[in-house]
């Protein structure tokens, strides 16, 4: 089963972000709060923590819940693998896939702290196409294939 390791946000971009219990997903706006959410195609950040083991394995132990400024960490599904275009249904909202993996910017915070970022590789990117409340533990189903 898929679901929901840790939900997180920041007020700021590029930085560590903080791990809550739940947020509210607008459609076309991402998480409310958040300093990705807007109208643009990376409203919600996503990784697998098994993504994020790949890092702890290399030497990193202290890789925790946000780290990687990711909005959600997910455990039991590889989510890069799917294509753009794919529909996920989390909690109450639903998300499309939008670009999997993306270009880090210079002087990553990121990247100093941890030593490799694996956003650009690993991470995922979506839209928000219904909104809704969104909890730790909650499942998530791929409902479309793109």
């Amino acid at each position: 089963m898929a679901k929901i390791l840790a939900l997180c946000i920041s007020e700021k971009k590029g930085v560590v972000k903080t791990p809550v219990d739940s947020v509210v997903m607008q459609v076309n706006h991402g998480i409310v709060g958040d300093a990705h959410a807007g109208d643009w195609h990376r409203q919600v950040s996503w990784l697998g923590d098994e993504s994020a083991e790949k890092v702890r394995q290399a030497g990193l132990k202290d890789i925790t819940a946000g780290r990687f400024a990711e909005n959600v960490l997910t455990e039991g599904i590889v989510l890069y693998d799917y294509p753009v275009g794919t529909k996920i249904r989390v909690g109450d909202s639903l998300h499309e896939i939008t670009q999997i993996g993306k270009v880090c910017h210079t002087g990553c915070a990121i990247k100093q702290l941890t030593g490799d970022c694996v956003m650009p590789r690993e991470g995922v990117f979506t839209k928000v196409l219904e909104g809704g409340l969104v909890r730790v533990g909650d499942e998530m189903k791929v409902v479309e294939l793109a």
